[in-house]
């Protein structure tokens, strides 16, 4: 499964183990609740994607496509690990650290499973980062690094642990590795609510054919994840089989309850970065005798409650590049960008830009200040030079629950939206859950 390549003909695009730390209560909760201060104080290490100090950035850790023009696939690959999944990052400042990285295999809720590395791994845990370079004619100095996730022998979740000399984490990323040992069907639901839960929401049923291997109470012990965009935030958790057909070994998951709907929102906002010679979409003026580079958007206003847009967006996904001199993982340099988002009356709780931008967090650096004279939403944030995704959302009430999207956004069924899902199981006996199959579905797809 990969992403959709972006439609706009100027859009050209780069393209058992030892715990390291203790997990958080609820390892898919938004991080929301943290003080901001904080964010970066508290280096313990969390089973999620994560950055630990704010000298890293622009991390993307991804399957490469091969195409120039393609948004890059998500770290999701099969056993065989045939194209393996890629770790690239920068570390702002003029010397390299020296850095090595680990995996950590996690089971079904993001916890270290009780194996050994050598029952996952083939070679010693820990692999120095050698593929670094720094960056070429930039305001602001990084180095940026690359590393090819190595290759492991159990399905499952795994978490990649980046560390420096002292084994303080700087970040983390999930990584999935999956087998076909039963056979997922996912697919577009029916809402069985009124009118307006119809053209706001999107269902998924799916399916689970277990012919092809023996389980045992398939009913109880296979686990599910669902997702959207390849989201953690609200992924969803917990669903049980609604059918279970023992004569055709297979489990079905068809609700009515909302249980498997999701949100559809709206096409993700975007701004045109890659240059900063000339404005390019969603830019409204640039600043270029500063230290950083000043980006200052274009003015934004709700959408909630106007009519759905169709357009091509990257799924709240970004790519970094330069326009001016190519190959954005060194040549890209970082701009202070400023949003604007006006708004009448104060939101009902902190808003944030939000998006894979930040790590699909409630980040204290994404967070908008409301000036209630100018009626207006504002907030600065580093970026690298590129084509960005991204939302508004506003930080919920209740401790764990997901980002309220729709306050600004609003939500369509005719919205595209990536779905997948991932179908678990723990083997009798077995110390862990691997991860028997995946299937990915492009709702609405252009």
């Amino acid at each position: 499964m990969r992403f959709r390549p972006l439609s706009y003909p100027f859009l050209l695009l780069a393209a058992g183990c030892v715990p390291l730390g203790t997990p958080i209560t609820n390892p898919n909760a938004p991080v929301s609740q943290q003080k901001p201060a904080e964010y970066y104080a508290d280096r313990t290490l969390r089973y999620l994607d994560y950055i630990y100090d704010p000298s890293v950035r622009s991390v993307q850790c991804y399957v490469p496509t091969g195409q120039a023009n393609a948004i890059f696939n998500p770290p999701i690959v099969p056993l065989s690990q045939e194209q393996p999944v890629t770790l690239e990052f920068d570390v702002l400042g003029e010397q390299a650290p020296r850095l090595t990285a680990k995996l950590i295999h996690c089971d079904l809720n993001w916890t270290p499973s009780q194996i050994t590395d050598m029952q996952f791994l083939s070679e010693i845990n820990e692999f120095t980062l050698t593929n670094y370079q720094t960056s070429v004619n930039t305001k602001m100095p990084y180095y940026h690094y690359t590393l090819q996730v190595p290759r492991v022998k159990l399905s499952g979740n795994y978490l990649l642990v980046v560390q420096n000399q002292a084994g303080v984490p700087l970040l983390s990323r999930r990584v999935l590795v999956y087998e076909s040992q039963v056979v997922a069907n996912l697919q577009q639901g029916i809402l069985a609510g009124g009118i307006d839960a119809r053209y706001a929401y999107q269902q998924l049923n799916f399916n689970i054919n277990y012919s092809a291997v023996e389980l045992v109470n398939p009913a109880a012990e296979v686990k599910v994840v669902l997702r959207q965009n390849f989201r953690w935030d609200n992924a969803h958790y917990n669903l049980t089989p609604t059918f279970v057909r023992d004569a055709e070994r297979r489990l079905e998951y068809q609700y009515f309850n909302y249980e498997n709907a999701f949100a559809g929102l709206s096409e993700y906002r975007y701004f045109d970065a890659r240059s900063l010679q000339a404005n390019g979409l969603g830019v409204a003026r640039l600043l270029r005798q500063t230290t950083p580079t000043q980006v200052e958007l274009l003015e934004e206003t709700t959408r909630n409650g106007l009519a759905y847009n169709q357009y091509v967006d990257a799924n709240g996904q970004r790519v970094f590049e330069n326009r001016e001199y190519g190959n954005g993982a060194y040549n890209g340099d970082y701009a202070q960008v400023t949003f604007n988002l006006k708004a009448t009356t104060p939101a009902p709780g902190p808003v944030y830009v939000f998006g894979a931008l930040s790590d699909w967090q409630l980040k204290d650096e994404f967070r908008l200040t409301y000036d209630s004279l100018q009626q207006r939403y504002t907030g600065h944030a580093l970026l690298k030079q590129g084509y960005y995704n991204y939302d508004y959302a506003v930080a919920p009430k209740r401790a764990g629950a997901a980002p309220d999207e729709i306050y600004f956004e609003g939500t369509h069924q005719e919205t595209e939206n990536q779905y997948d899902l991932l179908v678990y199981y723990r083997p009798p006996g077995t110390r862990t859950d691997l991860l028997i199959a995946y299937q990915a579905l492009d709702l609405n797809k252009r």
